[in-house]
């Protein structure tokens, strides 16, 4: 299969260029080792008894003599490549020798982390609708800076776009390569989504939490599945799961480190206490989320909640790799005030304290009732808020206001 162009490809050549060692981070089946063959002179699959005996007996010796950059995968079944690595950038640091991937449990099952300081880390997440249906182009202006410049004429116009259900079935195939760029049905993707999160928890979790609960593991994954995009309260999934606090603490640690979930904190400042602090939890991939809350394309058009959560979930993975492979490096946040009254689903701050704010509406048509939230986040901020928008599922760019426009969700990809 022709190699599908990442967002990540020129983020890693970047790295490459400056630093002698990179670690491509994320979930399982991400296309992590795919991408970092794209650049690799050389490939050390470390899973192979042929390519990994060498490295067992002497790592040191083993890493002598090779093309670089030196590709390193699965290095979590040689763990002591990683000492050898960092050994052969201490004795020579030029840039572009080696990037390691592998396994996140590798990571956490090894309580002494020799790369502290010698690799820089790269995250990588499931494929974007930009990746799949655009041509990547180091020259293009990319969406966060077109939403920047708050100028409607910005995005294209007057094209035929996705609608609400187009949208939702996007959210329900996913990320995943092996799901996204194959002709499969819905009861197949359905089948390997089953086994992909089953295989994560009785492999990956127990080996590093082997006292945990497989069964209480993946109970406590569904009630964070069917709150998705949502702040719940630590009780409400603790008693959906039926488990006990601390068990639920160390569940959702192990699954942000595996990269399943993520919490984007609350925008808390000083000088606005009554913000909230209560994390917006999300799985991160949104075809992970439907198939673990046990609902398909009709539910969620059938249910109002979840068709808001799955939307948002969706959105928040196409924005996810925007935010995360920025250079200078993008906070997310979200914003919600002591009892619900103002929300913005995702907000995007700057090293600069420059702010870009995002509501996302299952609307194809919003107005400015849509838009007040981020009209008095405006207000609030004055100049810091760079632009603001209101992503919705209609097909028509225009601005509801200074510095806030109405965007279809599809103007992230270019259509």
């Amino acid at each position: 299969m022709e190699y599908q162009r990442r967002l990540a490809d020129g983020r890693l050549q970047q790295l490459l260029a400056d630093f002698p060692a990179v670690m491509i981070s994320g979930p399982r089946a991400a296309g992590k080792t795919t991408t970092a063959r794209q650049v690799a002179a050389e490939t050390v699959s470390l899973d192979s008894p042929a390519d990994s005996a060498a490295f067992k007996a002497d790592p040191d010796d083993a890493l002598r003599g090779r093309r670089e950059p030196l590709l390193l995968d699965e290095w979590q079944e040689v763990p002591e490549v990683l000492g050898a690595v960092r050994r052969a950038v201490d004795s020579d640091p030029h840039p572009g020798r080696f990037i390691v991937t592998g396994s996140v449990r590798g990571e956490l099952e090894n309580r002494v982390w020799p790369g502290t300081g010698r690799f820089i880390r790269m995250s990588m997440y499931g494929l974007t609708e930009v990746e799949m249906q655009t041509t990547l182009d180091k020259q293009s202006v990319g969406f966060l800076d077109k939403v920047a410049s708050s100028d409607v004429s910005a995005f294209a116009r007057g094209q035929s776009r996705p609608r609400l259900r187009d949208y939702l079935e996007l959210a329900t195939r996913g990320g995943f390569p092996e799901v996204a760029l194959r002709p499969l049905s819905q009861a197949a993707r359905s089948t390997w989504l089953e086994s992909y999160i089953s295989q994560v928890i009785t492999r990956d979790a127990i080996a590093v939490m082997p006292r945990g609960d497989p069964q209480k593991m993946r109970a406590y994954f569904e009630a964070l599945a069917l709150q998705t995009a949502g702040t719940p309260l630590d009780k409400t999934l603790i008693d959906a799961a039926g488990i006990g606090k601390d068990a639920a603490a160390g569940y959702e640690g192990l699954f942000e480190n595996l990269f399943l979930t993520e919490r984007l904190p609350g925008w808390s400042k000083k000088a606005f206490s009554r913000f909230t602090e209560l994390p917006k939890r999300y799985i991160v991939d949104p075809a992970l989320a439907a198939n673990s809350a046990h609902v398909g394309l009709q539910g969620i058009l059938g249910d109002s909640d979840l068709l808001g959560r799955t939307l948002d979930t969706f959105i928040t993975a196409q924005l996810r790799p925007l935010w995360s492979l920025s250079a200078p490096r993008v906070k997310p946040y979200h914003l919600r005030t002591k009892g619900g009254r103002q929300e913005i689903d995702l907000l995007l701050e700057t090293e600069d304290k420059k702010v870009l704010a995002f509501e996302f509406k299952a609307s194809s048509a919003p107005s400015a009732h849509d838009a007040r939230h981020l009209l008095w986040l405006r207000s609030l901020l004055e100049d810091q808020l760079v632009a603001g928008a209101v992503m919705h599922t209609g097909p028509d760019v225009f601005r509801l206001s200074d510095r806030v426009l109405a965007l279809p969700i599809s103007t992230i990809w270019g259509a």
